[in-house]
């Protein structure tokens, strides 16, 4: 009877288990997919990080070949050209990414907290590499729109247009320059050399405006996900620091556990309160006979008195 219950319970108790397993499999079929999602995102936006850090350094070079050249290097112009065009793709690129882990990570709240935290991590950590990146980029374009600026102050001297920083600033934004220029004697070859100068880098201020302004949509997106991400990022960091601070402790630990176990046989000076005993010791050493020669001496007498 046992038996036969046993074998029921069995029957009715085994389609739920592969149920249950099957369930098990399937959640387990999806964790994977999503982490294997989740790391190829990240893949693909480091990837784009970095292609634009490159880009970044490639256009500070050729802004140095720019201030540089005494004449208008058109190669020099369209290779700048690419090179923003390049960073302002990459760019959106980046967000539009950044934005759909930042979805997907809002979705994973109500799930595995494992996912979670790593959607969570890996979201704060390429947003500040995108941050600093960007903020490079504005950093080198400002850079440039300076040394443009101070080389047309010099040629404005050089042809005796005196202007203050507030005119110069309305120059710059002016798309006619003309207007500025219309009364420089522009028949010497100094003048004439002096104002053309002014034109290119006139032209290379405007477009470098031009690329600063595609960039401003991008540069405020950043700064939302970075101020929704300060008190993780900050939790991030303590962690990090606390974690260093761990290690070091533990390596003086090690470093002390490595030197007993070298000079755990080394031989040290007694304390002062042991030497009477180990002199005194030493004198009874001295003092008692030998028990070897206490039997030889016996075994000599003995024979001599059996020769008596």
């Amino acid at each position: 009877m046992t038996g036969l219950h046993l074998e029921s319970r069995w029957r009715e108790e085994t389609p739920q288990q592969s149920i249950k397993d099957e369930c098990d499999t399937r959640g387990a079929e999806s964790t994977d997919k999503i982490m294997e999602d989740c790391f190829k995102t990240v893949g693909d936006v480091k990837r784009l990080i970095e292609k634009m850090s490159s880009h970044v350094e490639e256009m500070e070079v050729v802004h140095g070949a720019i201030l540089s050249s005494t004449n208008q290097d058109q190669k020099l112009k369209e290779e700048l050209e690419l090179l923003n065009n390049e960073i302002t793709q990459n760019a959106g690129l980046v967000r539009t990414k950044l934005k759909s882990m930042q979805k997907s990570w809002l979705k994973e709240k109500t799930g595995v907290s494992v996912i979670h935290r790593i959607y969570e991590n890996q979201h704060s950590h390429l947003t500040r590499c995108f941050d600093e990146v960007m903020r490079r980029h504005h950093q080198a374009q400002i850079c440039f729109r300076d040394k443009c600026k101070a080389q047309i102050q010099r040629q404005l001297e050089i042809v005796d247009k005196a202007t203050s920083n507030e005119e110069l600033e309305e120059m710059l934004h002016c798309h006619d320059l003309d207007i500025f220029i219309a009364d420089v004697n522009s028949e010497t070859r100094v003048s004439g050399r002096a104002l053309n100068q002014i034109e290119r880098r006139h032209q290379d201020i405007l477009s470098l405006e031009s690329s600063i302004e595609e960039l401003r949509e991008i540069f405020a997106d950043t700064a939302m996900l970075l101020e929704s991400q300060g008190e993780l990022i900050n939790n991030i960091e303590r962690n990090v620091t606390s974690a260093a601070e761990y290690v070091v402790e533990s390596k003086e630990e090690m470093d002390k556990a490595i030197t007993y176990k070298k000079n755990r046989f080394q031989v040290v000076s007694l304390p002062s309160f042991f030497r009477p005993f180990r002199k005194r010791s030493s004198t009874k050493t001295r003092t008692e006979p030998n028990p070897s020669d206490l039997n030889h001496n016996w075994t000599s007498e003995l024979e001599g008195s059996n020769q008596d």
